[in-house]
C-alpha cells in the first residue's frame, strides 16, 4: 500500500469534507486565504482559473473511460425532442380526448417522428450486440449527448443488450439530466461545450446523425469539417433519414456554388436503415 498516496488523498478529501460541512450547516463561504487552493471553490470558479477548469473537464472523463477500458465509441446525435412510440401514442390519445386542435397537431408530429426513436434504439442494440462478442480492445460503445429523445433511444438500445453506454451531458440554463439508460459510471457532465466536443472526437470512430436541430447540425458540420480539413482522421459519417437531410440541406447546391468540392460529398452517407448504418461502419473498418 502506498501510504503517501493515501495521506495525500485523505488530505484532499478532508478539505472538501470541511467545505461540504459548512454548506450543510448553512454557513456561507467567505474568502479565506488559508484555504487549500484545490479545496477553494471561490478560487476555482474565478475567471482567471478558467484554463484549469478546462483541463479538469478534459482529464476527468478521459481517466474514467481509460479505467473502464473504453477505447472506441460510435457517437449518435439527434433531436432531444423526439418521443418514444409509446409516449407519442399516449400524447396523441390525450390530445384527441381534449379536442384541442393545436395539441392534436403537435401530438401527430410526435407520432410522425417517433419511428426515428425506435430506429436509433435498434441501431444502439445492433452495435452493442456486436461488441459483446469481441475482445475489450475491439469493442465499440454507443456514446451520445446523454439527453432525451434520439440520445436516450441509442443509449437504451445498448443498455438493453447489457453493454455499457456513454452519455456526455452538458449543464444548461434549464434543468435537465442524463437519461436513465446511460451507464452511471460513464455518465459525464460538462460545463464547456468545447471540452464535450473534444471528448466526442477523442474516441469517436464513427458518427451517426439522426434528424435534429441546431445542436445536431453543429456537431455534424464540425465533424465533417475536421475530416475535410484533415484535422481528424477519416471516420464514417452517416446521415440517418434521407428525406429529412436532403430536404433540410442542399449539399449539391454547395458544390454548384463552388463552396465545397464534389469529392466532399463522399465524406458522408445517407441511410434509412439501422442495419445499413452499421454495415457502412463495418465496411469502413473491415470488421
Amino acid at each position: 500500500m502506498d501510504t503517501s498516496k493515501n495521506l495525500d488523498e485523505r488530505t484532499m478529501m478532508d478539505a472538501w469534507a470541511y467545505i461540504q460541512a459548512q454548506a450543510d450547516a448553512g454557513i456561507p463561504l467567505k474568502p479565506n486565504a488559508y484555504r487549500l487552493a484545490f479545496g477553494d471553490p471561490e478560487f476555482l470558479l474565478r475567471r482567471e482559473t478558467r484554463g484549469i477548469r478546462l483541463q479538469l473537464e478534459l482529464l476527468k472523463p478521459d481517466l474514467d473511460q481509460a479505467e473502464m477500458g473504453i477505447e472506441s465509441t460510435i457517437v449518435v446525435y439527434g433531436s432531444a425532442r423526439f418521443s418514444a412510440p409509446e409516449e407519442a401514442q399516449a400524447l396523441l390519445q390525450a390530445a384527441q380526448a381534449s379536442g384541442d386542435a393545436p395539441a392534436i397537431a403537435l401530438a401527430q408530429r410526435h407520432m410522425r417522428n417517433a419511428h426515428f426513436y425506435e430506429q436509433a434504439r435498434r441501431f444502439g442494440h445492433i452495435v452493442a450486440t456486436h461488441s459483446k462478442t469481441k475482445s475489450p480492445k475491439e469493442r465499440m460503445y454507443i456514446c451520445t449527448g446523454g439527453g432525451p429523445g434520439i440520445m436516450e433511444a441509442a443509449n437504451r438500445g445498448a443498455s438493453e443488450a447489457s453493454v455499457p453506454t456513454l452519455g456526455l451531458n452538458i449543464a444548461l440554463p434549464h434543468e435537465q439530466q442524463a437519461n436513465p439508460y446511460v451507464t452511471p459510471e460513464l455518465s459525464f457532465k460538462f460545463h464547456y461545450f468545447a471540452m464535450r466536443k473534444m471528448h466526442f472526437m477523442m474516441r469517436g470512430k464513427a458518427m451517426v446523425a439522426f434528424p435534429g436541430g441546431f445542436g445536431t447540425l453543429n456537431e455534424l458540420f464540425e465533424v465533417i469539417t475536421l475530416v475535410q480539413t484533415k484535422k481528424s482522421v477519416p471516420v464514417p459519417i452517416v446521415l440517418f433519414g434521407k428525406d429529412y437531410w436532403k430536404r433540410l440541406i442542399n449539399m449539391d447546391a454547395l458544390v454548384e456554388e463552388g463552396a465545397i468540392s464534389a469529392e466532399d460529398l463522399n465524406l458522408f452517407h445517407y441511410t434509412d436503415d439501422p442495419q445499413e448504418a452499421w454495415e457502412i461502419i463495418r465496411e469502413f473498418y473491415k470488421l
